[in-house]
């Protein structure tokens, strides 16, 4: 069970959880053969934050409290991380983890909503995440309720036409409960970013399209827990914060290699990635 709570942050106890998780997915996505350990890596200290560090309003033991604020991960691929970063705030038993992608496993290889207590969307079409988001927002509004809306938005489906006809509604619709959080590992599945749709000016788009807008070290949990206090405080607009990272974040060999994208370790791999992740 976990509200939020107004405490001294304890940074070197989420950094540590922070390398467990990336021990998570790094177990489940290769007793799976496949997945995206790359995507979930990049997010990690983002989720750590949110969910650990005193932001995110949630209760493990009731997971439909009405006045729970909504997490949506949009980039549906990156399901490890979530899966992990569930277990961990206690929403179901963290062996289930290893059931990923499993046939007729709750675990599936993208969220589904109803499947796994916690998960607020069924997502993994990419560029639909914000859209929803926007929908809880208004949802909230016709039930006066007050809680916030939380969106991870990956870079590559930030090409996706849908996801600027929500980031448009949002700011017309005035939705200041709604924070979208973009994990801008500069990587999609085919490669740069900027060679296959540049997104730059980046920033100054978002403004553009009436966003509060903030930028962060997306490995540096103190600097996103900022960010992340930082944009309650804003109204009148939704707000983005670009969280700058590294895709496969933690392992040196995924890092140099965006191939990792969509594959899973091999055994002999997955120990060597274990050993740095222990390192770091």
């Amino acid at each position: 069970m976990k509200e939020k709570i107004d405490t001294v942050i304890d940074i070197p106890a989420l950094k540590d959880l922070a390398r467990e998780l990336r021990l998570d997915i790094l177990e489940s996505t290769t007793r799976a053969g496949s997945g995206h350990p790359s995507s979930s890596w990049s997010a990690v200290e983002i989720l750590t934050a949110l969910y650990f560090g005193g932001i995110l309003r949630y209760r493990s033991d009731e997971p439909l409290w009405p006045e729970r604020d909504r997490f949506i991960m949009s980039k549906g691929h990156a399901a490890p991380l979530l899966y992990a970063v569930l277990a961990r705030a206690g929403y179901f038993p963290h062996e289930m983890i290893m059931q990923l992608r499993e046939v007729n496993s709750p675990v599936q290889g993208h969220p589904i909503l109803g499947k796994m207590p916690g998960v607020e969307a069924t997502t993994g079409s990419l560029g639909q995440g914000l859209s929803l988001g926007v929908g809880h927002i208004l949802g909230s509004r016709l039930n006066h309720r007050q809680y916030r809306v939380y969106v991870l938005l990956g870079d590559g489906e930030c090409e996706a036409g849908q996801i600027w006809e929500s980031a448009m509604s949002a700011a017309h619709f005035k939705c200041d409960q709604l924070t979208a959080i973009l994990d801008y590992n500069k990587f999609q599945e085919t490669g740069p970013i900027s060679r296959e749709m540049g997104l730059e000016p980046l920033a100054e788009k978002w403004r553009s399209f009436g966003w509060h807008v903030e930028e962060a070290d997306g490995h540096s949990i103190p600097d996103i827990l900022e960010k992340l206090q930082a944009v309650q405080k804003v109204q009148g607009k939704p707000q983005i914060i670009i969280a700058n990272t590294i895709k496969g974040k933690g392992v040196s060999f995924v890092e140099s290699d965006f191939t990792f994208h969509g594959r899973a370790l091999t055994p002999e791999q997955a120990k060597k990635a274990r050993e740095e992740i222990l390192c770091n």
